[in-house]
């Protein structure tokens, strides 16, 4: 019945991730006709430079209250968002065109070449309604193509031209109930409950399901917009064709912006208007692929278990049906692991430095696969902007008692229950990981500093991050050290020998076999890998949680498996040097996923211009595999260590 459970709820997560779940008891916003609604600006980006700038670096038309902030999470200004107010305003379900906004100052020396490479750069505003980002439909060749945002302008014949009137469509669905209790579902297949009160209005009310923007390049009459203040109606009328650009920008002279705004009733339910942005070009995920690869390679992980667990039950079998003098006959007959008893729990080198590998790997597993978990049952969605990036922090933070906990008493059971030194570990295992990564980032974001960047995190947030870092995850790694140290060890099966026993000189270096056992894991989620990276640095938008949970599972599985091999196979050639190796076997996907980074960086980002942005590319992919090895490294250690004992307790001794 339990095995029923899980394949009834793993069915239903690949199924919900691919319809773009929406988390459950996020609310609809009523609008009433003619209530305001307000955009807000976002940073502006470009897949170009991968650094986002803030939208009033540019002459752009500020609000008449002034420029303010919206609520920020912590994930968004890492992520380097920065939601501001709009002079924007629309009035609900009701059109309006010809609105004039501002005319810019003449633009100087300075603000005509940010400008220019700006528009060369690709950058793109992107704006934002009711949560939604808005989007922008392009035919080229008969295929519709999406986009978020719109480019700031265009380059044709070396002029350049600017976006300066933009054409709104706001999606809306009438309000099917005057109260609303919950949302369930996804999909066409929501239904909205009443919560069953007699109150509310009976006046109509209409939810935002889509904001559409299509910008053109129109020619303004400077003249005539002197003595028009923003939101006035634009004397003449204003053509806009996507195809045609009218007026160069140039040096000394203003640019007037304009805007008009058309409301069209939609068949889009509210829970479903995330829709169109979770298909955007080219994030469709190619299924059958997926599946195909997936099969393959637990079919070929299945076959090595099969064989691998047969060989050693029949030694297992063979060793303990014979007497005690045929056994030592056996020993001085056969090499293997047999031979290795009394070295086989030798301690490692630098056993303090893999407590702490493992310690921190341990907590980068758990954030990742719970943070999956939260994210494929909908209470991470791609509509709540930081949320994924919040939510792996406030795991990491609370798993640092795994960590400590692990690291020390891993520790213990090397050292055979001495206590001494444990809390040296926990601090260490504290340190670790985040040491480095603060480093990357500390340097990376100088790099961001001197760029002017919004992605570059403010001095306030760094002052955040190590508040979290001292006062939170370090003692809870601490506690969990703590409770590591009360623990009882793990008792070794056998006694170790005095003498280290020889390792006979092998055919191939240990090291080789290690370095290409990384491939297989990494074929198990190099597909999943594309459409990660794509989300990242192409700006589109990654929902299916669902099926990488199921990646996960399956990685886990198979980094247990190629490390619990290798390890056998350097045991049965006298090598009983096999914690480190048990270790990186497993963990060298992460070199594996370094080259795929590199070569995603020539192929798939050929327009990322200059130095900068390429050190910031391989900064963060260098943050993200170190993550990733000491996160496979710590499975293929864990189970090789498991396998181990369990093997040498199984032996019949004297």
């Amino acid at each position: 019945m339990a095995s029923f459970g899980i394949w009834v709820l793993t069915i239903f997560l690949v199924f919900q991730s691919g319809y773009g779940f929406y988390l459950p008891g996020s609310y609809p916003h009523k609008y009433k006709v003619g209530d305001p609604l307000s955009v807000k600006v976002n940073s502006l980006t470009s897949i170009d430079t991968e650094m986002p700038f803030s939208y009033y670096s540019l002459p752009f038309c500020k609000p008449a209250e002034g420029v303010k902030d919206s609520a920020e999470n912590l994930g968004e200004l890492l992520m380097g968002d920065r939601i501001e107010n709009s002079p924007y305003r629309f009035k609900m379900y009701t059109n309006e065109t010809l609105i004039f906004l501002c005319q810019s100052g003449k633009l100087s020396a300075d603000e005509f070449k940010l400008l220019k490479e700006r528009i060369d750069e690709m950058y793109q505003v992107n704006l934002i309604l009711d949560n939604l980002p808005a989007i922008r439909y392009t035919v080229k060749e008969g295929f519709v193509s999406r986009w978020t945002g719109y480019p700031i302008g265009v380059k044709f014949q070396d002029m350049y031209y600017v976006f300066n009137h933009l054409k709104f469509k706001v999606l809306v669905h009438k309000y099917e109930e005057t109260n609303v209790a919950r949302v369930m579902g996804t999909g066409d297949a929501v239904d909205v409950f009443p919560s069953g009160g007699k109150g509310g209005s009976d006046v109509p009310g209409y939810m935002v399901v889509g904001f559409e923007v299509i910008p053109c390049s129109v020619m303004h009459n400077g003249n005539v917009v002197k003595d028009l203040k923003m939101y006035d109606k634009y004397p003449s009328e204003i053509k806009c064709d996507t195809t045609t650009v009218t007026v160069p920008i140039k040096e000394g002279e203003p640019i007037v912006f304009t805007y008009e705004v058309a409301f069209e009733e939609s068949d889009i339910k509210w829970p479903s208007r995330w829709d169109a942005y979770l298909k955007m070009e080219g994030s469709k995920v190619h299924w059958f692929s997926i599946l195909n690869s997936l099969m393959v390679i637990t079919f070929l992980a299945g076959i090595v278990l099969v064989i691998f667990l047969r060989t050693v039950r029949r030694d297992l079998t063979r060793y303990e049906e014979l007497d005690k003098e045929a056994q030592a006959q056996m020993n001085e007959e056969l090499s293997g692991w047999k031979l290795v008893v009394g070295d086989v729990f030798r301690a490692p080198s630098h056993p303090a430095l893999l407590c702490i590998m493992v310690g921190d790997g341990v907590q980068i597993l758990g954030m990742g696969v719970v943070t999956i978990l939260f994210a494929a049952l909908g209470f991470m969605s791609p509509a709540s902007r930081g949320t994924l990036i919040t939510g792996m922090l406030f795991f990491y933070m609370i798993l640092g008692i795994a960590a400590g906990y692990v690291a020390v008493r891993l520790w213990r059971t090397i050292g055979c229950g001495d206590h001494k030194g444990w809390a040296s570990v926990a601090w260490k295992a504290a340190c670790f990981f985040p040491g480095i990564a603060f480093l990357i980032l500390t340097i990376l974001n100088f790099l961001l500093w001197g760029s002017h960047s919004t992605g570059a995190i403010p001095f306030s947030l760094f002052v955040i991050l190590l508040l979290l870092w001292f006062c939170i995850s370090v003692p809870l790694t601490l506690v969990g050290g703590y409770f590591g140290a009360k623990a009882p060890h793990i008792e070794y099966p056998v006694r170790t020998n005095q003498i280290p026993r020889e390792i006979p000189a092998q055919k191939y270096p240990s090291w080789l076999l290690v370095l290409g056992a990384g491939t297989l894991p990494f074929g198990t989620l190099f597909i999943e890998l594309f459409f990660i990276m794509s989300s990242i640095w192409m700006g589109r938008v990654y929902y299916v949680f669902g099926f990488l949970l199921i990646v996960m599972v399956l990685l886990v599985v198979v980094c247990a498996e190629v490390s619990l091999v290798l390890t056998y196979m350097h045991l049965c050639v006298e090598d009983w040097k096999w914690w480190w190796k048990s270790f990186f076997a497993s963990g060298s996907v992460a070199i594996y996923i370094f080259l795929y980074s590199v070569n995603y960086l020539i192929f798939d980002l050929k327009s990322l211009s200059g130095p900068v942005s390429a050190t910031l590319y391989l900064g963060y992919s260098l943050f993200m595999v170190l993550a990733i090895m000491l996160a496979t490294g710590t499975i293929g250690f864990l189970s090789s260590f498991w396998f181990v004992h369990y093997l040498f307790s199984s032996v019949k001794l004297d």
